[in-house]
């Protein structure tokens, strides 16, 4: 989120590309390899509007070693202390160049990470919970600088066998924040954190508040819900993302005694299922060969 609140950046590389329609389709037919579903989501929010790009590209568009992951013409490095993603991708439905550099300085990195479910089989590293970030885009024309996080998910299994689905959020509080990960598993054992991280990305567990609804999203109708002190009445104020199984939102609320803006999602896993869902999914998410 920049530092005036009138821009926001998501990025994601996705390996195995859990929201693919390819990779569950080749799943069904018993071939699937994961390194050949690969993307760079790019969700950049702005008073110009939107721009989305989440092209896949299979295994020979990928190359990686220990500091290096590159995805077609994108790549993601480490420089020294920072983590640089170079952008070169095609948005859609509309098509437009999506071209630019992103900076994310870590102010420190944890090293823990936590299980999702009970059998450990997904797991949640929060790597960066405070990092300052640099936004440079060539195309469109656009330079910002604001607060960022970094953050990684790996699992052994469909996502979807696990869970139903989740909500996560994520609020700065002045130097620290905190991560709430609510998870609705299907065997009632998933996960419900409620974490605190300062500066250096050294974490305290507290107790996870109450849940309290949001609005479901006006297109697709997703339920949404945050914790939150008990009594307060959190408020949307901007729905980011509301697609068939998922929203993205900025919400406002109280945490820890203070008022935060938090960073929020919520993902219906059980919509993802569906068919349906995964017909219309290649119009937002084309796949190329490389």
């Amino acid at each position: 989120m920049s530092d005036d609140e009138q821009y926001g950046l998501t990025l994601i590389a996705m390996l195995g590309s859990v929201f693919s329609p390819y990779y569950a389709w080749s799943r069904q037919r018993g071939n699937a390899d994961p390194l050949d579903h690969c993307a760079l989501n790019v969700a950049l929010y702005g008073r110009r509007g939107k721009r989305w790009a989440m092209t896949e590209r299979g295994r020979a568009a990928l190359q990686r070693d220990r500091t290096n992951l590159v995805i077609g013409p994108s790549h993601v490095h480490w420089e020294g202390d920072a983590l640089v993603i170079d952008i070169d991708e095609i948005s859609t439905p509309i098509p437009s160049r999506l071209r630019g550099k992103v900076r994310v300085h870590p102010t420190g990195i944890n090293g823990r990470d936590f299980a999702l479910d009970a059998a450990g089989r997904h797991r949640w590293w929060p790597i960066a919970p405070l990092a300052r970030v640099e936004v440079d885009f060539t195309h469109p024309g656009l330079s910002w600088k604001g607060t960022g996080y970094l953050d990684s998910n790996r699992g052994s299994e469909p996502v979807e066998r696990a869970f139903q689905g989740w909500d996560w959020s994520r609020a700065e509080l002045k130097h620290e924040a905190a991560i709430l990960y609510d998870t609705r598993a299907r065997d009632d054992q998933g996960a419900h954190l409620a974490l605190r991280f300062d500066a250096n990305a050294e974490v305290d567990e507290f107790a996870l508040p109450p849940r309290a609804p949001l609005p479901t999203t006006s297109v697709w109708r997703i339920e949404r819900g945050i914790q939150c002190e008990a009594g307060d009445e959190p408020r949307v104020v901007a729905t980011l993302e509301d697609t068939p199984f998922y929203a993205r939102s900025v919400v406002e609320t109280r945490l820890l005694g203070r008022r935060a803006t938090s960073v929020h999602e919520s993902l219906c896993l059980d919509r993802f299922s569906t068919q349906w869902v995964k017909v219309l999914l290649p119009f937002r998410m084309p796949r190329v060969k490389r």
